[in-house]
């Protein structure tokens, strides 16, 4: 099992930057990949980022390509989502996920509960 605990969301400007982290409980937590997905009012769950067990792979939404960067600190067991130049379209819930490295929702089995990022204009 895994428990997830996201941090780090809040209101900023539009060309802020916030940066999202995510707490894993559990002492398997390195034989996970990770991912950041998001959801905003009225739509589906999306791929934000991943990134493999071992962080030497990562992939990113077109949508967030060269603004987001994805990294993990197993030592600590927490991986981070660092977000540049927000757009008022990146609002949304920012969820946290455990599971096999992809980009589907179906490839994660631990969820976190979910961070709010408000992205004003």
């Amino acid at each position: 099992q895994v428990q997830l605990v996201e941090s780090g969301g809040g209101l900023v400007q539009a060309g802020g930057s916030l940066r999202l982290s995510c707490a894993a409980s559990g002492r398997t937590f390195n034989r996970y990949a990770m991912g950041w997905f998001r959801q905003a009012p009225g739509k589906e769950r999306e791929f934000v980022a991943t990134i493999s067990w071992s962080g030497e792979s990562t992939d990113y939404a077109d949508s967030v390509k060269g603004r987001f960067t994805i990294s993990k600190d197993n030592a600590k067991n927490t991986v981070y989502l660092q977000m540049y130049s927000l757009k008022p379209e990146d609002t949304a819930v920012y969820y946290c996920a455990a599971g096999t490295y992809g980009t589907s929702t179906y490839r994660y089995s631990y969820w976190g509960q979910g961070t709010q990022v408000t992205v004003s204009s």
